[in-house]
């Protein structure tokens, strides 16, 4: 289980940046805020002055601290190879760790309603109803929107609702390849399922054998990345054994990223990168695709896997298809897991210059391959009545099959 750094843990490994201030303007909120508490230098210091008992754990270092994105460009950036992320980590779990037993316990409970696969599907169902029964009509209309917890709630509501879904298709082909384990995620399931459906059709397509375990579960991401490393293990030492002895590949880059944190679990391949570098029969050709497509790179596959080229790798595969890269690929959306609803102002912020970048774009496409960011992007979409639908690549590769396939039932691909 991940160990809980001590202070002077955090200090040595803070005691490694050299202020050289080379990661600043790679720091989306260091860019927003033009303040020093801001940047991955003056965070470090921070945790530094913290660790070493200069400074006392108070609200305003807590402030700095959380507005952290942990998208790692700083990291990529940075010449002495401080490791943020671990850092940032550790400094957000030591100071849980000192936190009154009451309130890790709602932040453990907050943190579990959202990983869980049941509570994701509640949370679907609810934000059907509020959409068909016009209460987000009532919402919008009354001005609560101003208030950014309020928004970021009625944002994810509306948005869980509008993704789109692949249609039903004809029959399954034989299986020649796998079997293969598919991770599902947590909010994915109601969030993205078009995109879970379109990974088993192309998946089955191309001769695997496509498997759901049931006792997969949430990749832990969103707890250490909240100060609950120990969680975080949990949940990979469970989805270790689920796919016992199953190759894995995931839909999300983030939960690809942290499952690789497994040992069992090392060698997660990313859908895009596997489809991108497998051998397609003839017989599984591609129809052209006359139109524009718009890439967005998730910081996750970027600064975490080192594969900012998977999903277009993967796209031209398609005939005739023009693809672009959405300018500022390198700066954070705002989605960041949790982030999106803890810091909803900044995360609003961040995504204003992506939605203007796309309006003047000209594409109709828009594909990102995490979760999170897809939400976050369709919903700014959404709002700024751009008309734009936000996929998952392996969603657009799905449309382009010659031929269709049945869509997906989890329940027939579980292992017993």
């Amino acid at each position: 289980m991940t160990a809980i750094p001590t202070a002077k843990d955090l200090a040595t490994v803070a005691d490694r940046c050299v202020r050289c201030g080379l990661c600043l303007p790679h720091c989306p909120t260091y860019r927003l805020a033009r303040q020093e508490a801001e940047s991955p230098r003056g965070r470090i210091a921070l945790i530094q002055a913290w660790a070493e008992g200069e400074l006392n754990d108070t609200p305003a270092l807590r402030q700095h601290l959380d507005s952290c994105l942990e998208c790692l460009a700083c990291e990529r950036a940075c010449p002495t190879l401080v490791p943020f992320a671990s850092l940032m980590d550790g400094a957000r779990a030591a100071h849980w760790r000192h936190q009154p037993a009451w309130r890790r316990s709602l932040r453990q409970a907050w943190l579990a309603l959202l990983a869980s696969s049941g509570a994701a599907a509640v949370l679907g169902a609810v934000g059907q109803l509020y959409r068909g029964l016009g209460l987000a009509r009532l919402v919008s209309g009354s001005g609560l929107t101003r208030w950014p917890g309020i928004r970021a709630l009625h944002r994810l509501a509306l948005q869980l609702e509008a993704l789109p879904r692949i249609p039903p298709a004809t029959a399954a082909r034989e299986a020649t390849r796998g079997p293969i384990g598919l991770f599902l995620g947590c909010i994915a399931r109601t969030a993205q399922p078009g995109a879970i459906a379109a990974s088993v059709l192309v998946l089955r397509r191309l001769g695997y054998l496509v498997v759901m375990p049931p006792g997969q579960t949430c990749c832990g991401g969103m707890h250490r990345h909240n100060g609950l490393p120990g969680s975080a293990d949990d949940y990979l030492d469970t989805n270790a054994r689920a796919f016992t002895d199953l190759p894995v590949v995931g839909l999300a880059s983030a939960c690809v990223a942290e499952l690789r944190a497994q040992p069992h679990l090392a060698a997660t391949q990313e859908i895009c990168r596997l489809l991108a570098d497998l051998d397609w029969p003839a017989t599984v050709p591609l129809r052209p695709l006359l139109g524009r497509i718009a890439i967005h790179v998730p910081c996750s596959h970027r600064n975490r896997l080192r594969d900012a080229q998977a999903a277009r790798d993967l796209l031209r595969r398609i005939p005739d298809v023009e693809l672009i890269d959405l300018p500022e690929n390198d700066l954070c959306c705002g989605a960041a897991g949790t982030y999106l609803l803890l810091q909803p102002s900044l995360s609003h912020a961040l995504v204003r210059p992506k939605l203007a970048h796309l309006a003047a774009s000209g594409a109709r496409l828009l594909v990102t391959t995490n979760t999170g960011c897809a939400l976050h992007l369709a919903a700014g979409v959404r709002e700024a009545g751009l008309a734009v639908e936000v996929l998952h690549p392996v969603e657009v590769i799905a449309r382009q099959l010659a031929g269709t396939e049945p869509a997906f039932d989890e329940e027939e691909h579980a292992l017993p």
